[in-house]
């Protein structure tokens, strides 16, 4: 099977074509290597462009730096140097074997095989090279796989998960970015039978692939397999007896509201809204510390019901998260659109709740019309006057904020006199 990328616009790209040409000069050999040949033929966008070269990581360097690119050696001790050229960064990689594999990380040796360097990857699909006229050159079968979007792990499915268990997580990970109908039976059976695995993977990688996986169009169907294959409660725990089928409604919610992709809400739809347990799950995970608050403050969050007024909900905007209270209301739409086809009730509530929803969108949060300089005015100071504005607060909240500065100072001339 044959297959070109010549058309791609980011292939053209003097400076990229620049590189390549220094790179094959004199004996080397230089390809485009991995996820931007599989995106351009599935016609996905391309974020990175990495190159593999039989070049030794030193005479990328020589031969770069020669031509006038800035280089950074980004994991050279794996054989990685990343290029700088015309303000683009490319990952340049030496071709390798792996010589040790302990789970997490490999040690290997570099060569200039492109079978063995292939053979070394994780998914045919993501094994394809390209050649600098786009020529896509497919030594593991990655072109048939791509066609009928398989995603198979190249060669023994438990070698090479035994050589990184990540890979069972991005089994999953590109089966939502990628797949279709079933995952590879092999693929999937390998990774429930060694998914204790995952234990032994830092926290930061385990996130970086949930996110991404949850960051994905559609990330429930994976996350279907991953739940049957006990490789959702290895990974989060958290989701364990909670279920998942929430996730499906947020999607098509995304879909029909024109609603981002997020992987964090997304999270929240599978897992309880337990404050305790979402720091304990931030905390496990080394989540960036406002990614946990975001968890933690929506599962603090009470629920809002759908007949409640505008008025109250502005009050409850002010005193609380608003963040989390649109959280606690996008997840409560999705439900009550996914439930509103045999359940009239659920109808009327996705209505109170897209009302609420598009209230929070227009909604700014007022400022207090009086400040401690006119209690202070007053004769009151000190830990009293603290007090005593904060009383008055509440009470222009509770009023609708309709109080203004000469009621609330009549009401503190009140109050000072009991």
């Amino acid at each position: 099977m044959s297959a070109t990328i010549a058309g791609a616009s980011w292939l053209s790209d003097p400076q990229l074509q620049k590189l390549l040409a220094v790179l094959n000069a004199d004996g080397g050999e230089a390809r485009i290597a991995g996820g931007a040949v599989r995106n351009t033929l599935l016609g996905e966008p391309v974020a990175d462009v990495d190159i593999a070269t039989s070049n030794l990581p030193d005479e990328t360097v020589r031969r770069a730096e020669a031509a006038g690119f800035r280089t950074a050696p980004t994991g050279a001790e794996h054989g990685t140097i990343t290029v700088i050229a015309g303000g683009k960064p490319f990952e340049v990689t030496t071709l390798r074997a792996d010589v040790e594999t302990d789970g997490r990380r490999a040690k290997v040796v570099f060569g200039s095989d492109w079978t063995a360097d292939a053979e070394r990857r994780d998914f045919t699909i993501n094994a394809l090279y390209a050649s600098a006229d786009g020529s896509v050159i497919d030594l593991v079968g990655g072109l048939t796989d791509l066609d009928s979007r398989t995603l198979r792990f190249i060669g023994d499915a438990e070698t090479r998960i035994r050589e990184d268990y990540l890979r069972i997580l991005r089994f999953f990970r590109f089966f939502a970015w990628y797949g279709k109908g079933r995952p590879d039976a092999e693929g999937l059976k390998a990774c429930a039978r060694l998914k204790d695995g995952i234990a032994r993977l830092s926290a930061e990688r385990v996130w970086s692939e949930l996110k991404r996986l949850l960051g994905a169009p559609d990330p429930s169907r994976a996350m279907l397999w991953m739940r049957q294959a006990g490789v959702l409660t290895a990974a989060l725990p958290e989701s364990e007896k909670w279920g998942i089928d929430a996730i499906h409604a947020l999607v098509r919610a995304e879909n029909d509201l024109g609603w981002k992709a997020d992987p964090l809400l997304r999270l929240e739809s599978i897992v309880p809204p337990d404050a305790a347990r979402m720091k304990t799950l931030g905390d496990r995970l080394r989540l960036a510390n406002v990614e946990t608050d975001r968890l933690v403050q929506w599962a603090a969050t009470t629920k809002v019901e759908p007949t409640v007024t505008e008025g109250e909900l502005a009050k409850r905007l002010y005193r609380g998260n608003v963040d989390a209270i649109a959280d606690r209301l996008r997840l409560d739409l999705a439900s009550a659109r996914g439930r509103a086809e045999q359940d009239d009730k659920a109808l009327i509530e996705a209505g109170g709740y897209f009302r609420l929803l598009s209230f929070i969108g227009t909604w700014q949060k007022p400022d207090v019309p009086l400040r401690g300089g006119d209690l202070a005015a007053l004769g009151v100071e000190g830990a009293a006057l603290g007090s005593l504005l904060k009383a008055l607060e509440g009470e222009w909240v509770d009023s609708g904020f309709v109080l203004d500065r000469d009621a609330l100072l009549e009401r503190a001339a009140k109050m000072l006199k009991v």
